[in-house]
């Protein structure tokens, strides 16, 4: 049976960010632009039940899994979605009372998971989730990486979430895909999920984003939407480097770890929990080594 590929360190951190999001206001990101909130409000609210389906998903095979490391990852792996969840329907609920349609969101990515478990097979499902992960992990190191992008978050409070969020999706982005691999998943199923989720999920987004912007009265004044855009289009968000990044799940032979990401997570687990740690106050009781 397939072996875990090294040691990977996935610490759960018990987190708390609701304090530092009372004062969030309506369009938070940076100059208050109308398409980064609503993007970041979006992906916000896809969160909570995604993270809920990976974990059900990678659970599914817990028992199945020989390899000590593998499963020492496995633990952590679920302990780290676990909080994301948790955080990010906080953040919903604060985003939800300032009008975005968090809570129908949520209620829409439960419904359409749960119906795709009850009609795809287990490790279809985790074919799936190892294919989201790369998602998340690209998006991620995409954060810790560019000044530029961590900038357009504007408010401290949801930038602090996301970075928290992006370090340990970068820590686990491999343990989805080493045990898809190590259950037998096969190279075609791995790529061809990842071929149909590369165009579905950008497009889900996009028509998420539609309906929350046609919700906020901002998007109707004169000159808003066109000058938001403007920015948009221009960020890293969507940028060539971030397609083919995506693209390269689809290669035969890929390994999330091909993409090295060694550097930026020993930067930010000191800036964020090292010993002078600025997300240190947020933490709520010991962190849990993953085992």
């Amino acid at each position: 049976m397939t072996q875990a590929t090294g040691e990977r360190t996935i610490p759960t951190r018990r987190i708390s960010f609701e304090e530092s999001l009372q004062d969030l206001p309506r369009h938070f990101a940076v100059d208050g632009d109308l398409l980064l909130s609503h993007f970041a409000a979006v992906l916000s609210a896809l969160f909570p039940d995604g993270e809920d389906f990976f974990v059900r998903s990678v659970r599914h095979y817990r028992d199945r899994i020989t390899d000590p490391e593998l499963k020492k990852q496995v633990a952590g792996f679920i302990g780290q979605e676990s909080v994301h969840g948790r955080e990010h329907r906080v953040l919903n609920e604060r985003l939800a009372q300032l009008g975005y349609p968090t809570k129908g969101i949520e209620r829409f990515t439960r419904r359409g998971l749960e119906s795709r478990e009850r009609l795809a097979p287990p490790i279809s499902n985790l074919a799936f989730t190892a294919a989201l992960e790369h998602f998340t992990a690209t998006l991620a190191e995409l954060l810790l990486s560019s000044e530029d992008v961590r900038a357009l978050f504007g408010h401290d409070g949801v930038r602090d979430v996301f970075l928290w969020h992006a370090l340990e999706e970068s820590e686990h982005k491999a343990v989805a895909f080493d045990v898809y691999r190590a259950m037998g998943g096969t190279e075609r199923m791995r790529i061809w999920t990842m071929q149909g989720l590369r165009f579905g999920f950008p497009i889900l987004v996009a028509v998420l984003m539609a309906i929350s912007l046609a919700r906020d009265p901002a998007t109707w004044r004169r000159g808003n939407l066109r000058r938001s855009w403007r920015r948009f289009r221009s960020s890293p968000l969507l940028s060539r480097d971030l397609w083919n990044r995506l693209r390269e799940y689809c290669r035969p032979g890929f390994h999330p770890d091909d993409i090295d990401a060694s550097e930026l997570l020993a930067r930010w687990r000191a800036e964020l929990f090292g010993d002078e740690g600025r997300l240190n106050d947020k933490l709520v009781g010991a962190s849990s080594p993953a085992a």
